[in-house]
């Protein structure tokens, strides 16, 4: 996957669909909430699976029964497809989780 940074505008058809995340500064973000601390925490762990298998890593903010994540490419410290395909992955396990 070319790790080249989006332009604001591909960035921007991007999130439109992916409801829920934003643009943050250089990195795109999504906070959950689950239903108690022990799914946000099998979501961590699980969000952390995919990101092994990606070789692309996000930072994880853990809360009581909340998950944050902020995604962006550090070699170019920019978003880039490679980003939203992370992102993409997340949103599609999350409901598992029951987060929303």
């Amino acid at each position: 996957m070319p790790l080249e940074p989006l332009s604001q505008k591909e960035i921007e058809d991007r999130l439109a669909e992916l409801p829920g995340w934003s643009l943050d500064g250089d990195r795109i973000a999504r906070s959950y909430r689950l239903p108690s601390h022990f799914a946000a925490t099998a979501m961590v762990v699980h969000i952390a699976q995919v990101q092994e298998e990606l070789d692309h890593h996000s930072d994880l903010t853990l809360g009581y029964n909340t998950v944050s994540v902020t995604v962006n490419t550090h070699t170019v410290s920019a978003v880039t497809e490679r980003d939203f395909a992370l992102a993409r992955k997340i949103e599609d396990l999350a409901p598992g989780h029951g987060a929303h």
